[in-house]
């Protein structure tokens, strides 16, 4: 029996994401993202179409500098302006029925017990729904923004992070037993005071009384998402995320990334499948090869490769505006994003990379292209590979995934590669793992049952 991949759409609530400058195009109604109209048309397409999940992006601050200065992202539109993907989440959750809501937040952003309450609220709206990307911010002005000097250094952010999620699992497994809600009119009781406990946390980086203000959601923790693919990112996957997601840069790749994390989960008393892998892709498609490479071409044209280097070095917190495109990048070390330099060494092995390169590798090795027969063949060797799902890199909105939905999708049922569409269940946790709550291997469920009442 074939087992389905999972497919996801990669956004952002910006006019450019990934695939930068096509929201000059025509069909790029991305220059439009303020408009909520936008966004719940693209979900209910994603809904219809056979999409499991919805997956914001964010960021909390602009990317490092770009030929000296941060002008030239404002020029741009180079993710600025951009919106809190967590308010657009409320208005998504009452326009869909099974499309799960996945956005991202960092510790920075805001403190846990207040950030537990939305998640769980946005649960409890969505009905079961709601997944969260935990990441640690990467930007220097993101820090500057929130009161500090600079950048937390890589290994001390994800120190931070493991502190935040323990908060979280406290709040949101620990506070509340099970049937401590009891809303009974007869009797007056709404909840049982000796159920509900106070968490009483004292850390390094935060102190938490509790209780949680929130009843259990349908969920209790969302869906957890996790990407970073350095050496610590990958270890705190192993220990928390319910899925990860990657961007390798071919199959072969995924599979040692996929690999490597799974046995780190083994050996923190989880199983490899705990953990589900979504590999960013982007898709060009025609009817025959021919056509699909003269799309191509057409999309190359209207790509903005400054802007496509801006991105990632900036992400590196490195300026390369002023080098030439065969400039070499070696020996190149951040406090930044070290996962996207790692891809680029990986992409490019056998000799060292260029400026040129990094354009390249957002553009080219993380896209498909080919009729949907074609495609449907590059991601069963993704599949093989061990990826769950595919998180799907729009070039324009909702265009993108109209067109894999109407060209792509029929072929991907027709092999058992997609989910059939009239599946329903309660959770988005349920429909991909097959339980409502987090199950008992996952240092979340260590918290369930454990405070005492006082």
């Amino acid at each position: 029996m074939t087992i389905p991949l999972s497919f996801s759409a990669f956004v952002m609530n910006t006019a450019s994401h990934i695939i930068h400058g096509l929201w000059r195009d025509e069909q790029g109604n991305q220059i439009n993202f303020n408009d909520i109209d936008v966004w719940i048309s693209l979900a209910k397409t994603l809904e219809d179409g056979g999409f499991d999940a919805v997956f914001f992006a964010d960021v909390i601050g602009l990317y490092g500098n770009h030929r000296g200065g941060w002008s030239f992202h404002v020029e741009n539109g180079l993710q600025i302006p951009s919106n809190d993907p967590m308010v657009l989440m409320s208005a998504l959750a009452v326009n869909t029925k099974h499309l799960g809501l996945a956005y991202t937040a960092a510790p920075l952003q805001e403190h846990p017990f207040n950030f537990a309450r939305r998640i769980s609220t946005l649960d409890h709206i969505s009905k079961g729904r709601i997944a969260w990307n935990m990441v640690t911010s990467s930007s220097e002005n993101a820090f500057r923004n929130f009161g500090y000097e600079g950048l937390v250094p890589h290994d001390e952010r994800y120190r931070w992070l493991d502190e935040y999620v323990d908060v979280l699992y406290k709040l949101w497994e620990g506070s509340w037993d099970e049937g401590a809600l009891k809303k009974d009119r007869e009797s007056g009781i709404y909840a049982d005071p000796t159920k509900v406990h106070k968490i009483n946390h004292v850390g390094k980086y935060y102190k938490v009384e509790g209780p949680h203000l929130v009843s259990p959601s349908p969920q209790r923790t969302p869906l957890l998402f996790q990407a970073g693919a350095s050496t610590t990112g990958r270890d705190f996957a192993a220990r928390h995320a319910e899925a990860v997601f990657i961007v390798a840069p071919d199959p072969e790749n995924a599979r040692q990334l996929i690999d490597t994390t799974r046995r780190l989960a083994v050996q923190n008393g989880r199983e490899g499948n705990d953990i589900h892998f979504y590999q960013g892709l982007s898709f060009v498609i025609g009817e025959t090869e021919k056509e699909a490479k003269r799309k191509e071409k057409e999309l190359d044209k209207k790509i903005n490769l400054d802007m496509m280097i801006a991105h990632m070095a900036g992400g590196m917190g490195v300026d390369l505006g002023h080098y030439h495109l065969d400039t070499m990048i070696e020996h190149v070390e951040t406090e930044g994003v070290r996962s996207s330099f790692e891809w680029l060494k990986q992409s490019t092995q056998g000799r060292t990379p260029t400026v040129r390169d990094i354009a390249r590798l957002r553009t080219k090795s993380s896209r498909i292209v080919g009729t949907p027969e074609s495609i449907a063949d590059q991601l069963e060797i993704w599949k093989d590979a061990g990826i769950n799902g595919v998180n799907v890199i729009n070039s324009t909105i909702s265009g993108s995934y109209e067109e894999f939905i109407e060209h792509v999708m029929p072929v991907l049922r027709k092999r058992g590669l997609v989910r059939n569409r009239k599946e329903e269940t309660s959770t988005l946790r349920k429909k991909l793992f097959g339980d409502d709550y987090i199950n008992t291997r996952h240092p979340a469920a260590n918290y369930r049952g454990v405070f005492q009442h006082y």
